[in-house]
């Protein structure tokens, strides 16, 4: 059965870096790819995506902080976090979709853009910052 692993996750001061990685396990269409995060409490949020032809969008809070990336010959997605901040904790989930119609965009408080949701999801990875 496909799968999405994370990994990289982990505990950092404010203003550090962290990448996450997420690999691909078994066939999964990667039309879209997406990552996710999530505080106990609150909706799952959309951070950032990339189609498969390298497109990008970011939510505004990370802009100019996270670069989203994929690795095609390796089926690996990846999240480099710089200039983290405490706001920035959360448990964080990376996901995919292999329909071409898939909207593949970061919207403001919707993980299921224009009623689409994701075909997979990863189990999270915990991500801390502390001040």
């Amino acid at each position: 059965q496909a799968q999405l692993y994370e990994s990289g996750g982990g505990s950092v001061q404010a203003g550090g870096s962290l990448r996450l990685s997420c690999e691909v396990s078994g066939y999964i269409g990667t039309q879209c790819m997406g990552w996710f995060r999530q505080v106990p409490g609150k909706a799952r949020e959309g951070v950032a995506t990339i189609d498969i032809n390298g497109g990008t969008t970011y939510a505004e809070s990370v802009k100019g902080r996270f670069t989203i990336s994929k690795d095609n010959t390796k089926d690996i997605l990846y999240l480099q976090m710089n200039s983290l901040k405490p706001d920035d904790t959360a448990t964080f989930y990376c996901a995919s979709d292999a329909r071409r119609e898939f909207p593949c965009r970061v919207i403001p408080g919707i993980t299921a853009p224009f009623g689409y949701e994701y075909s997979y999801w990863g189990q999270g990875i915990q991500v801390v910052v502390s001040s």
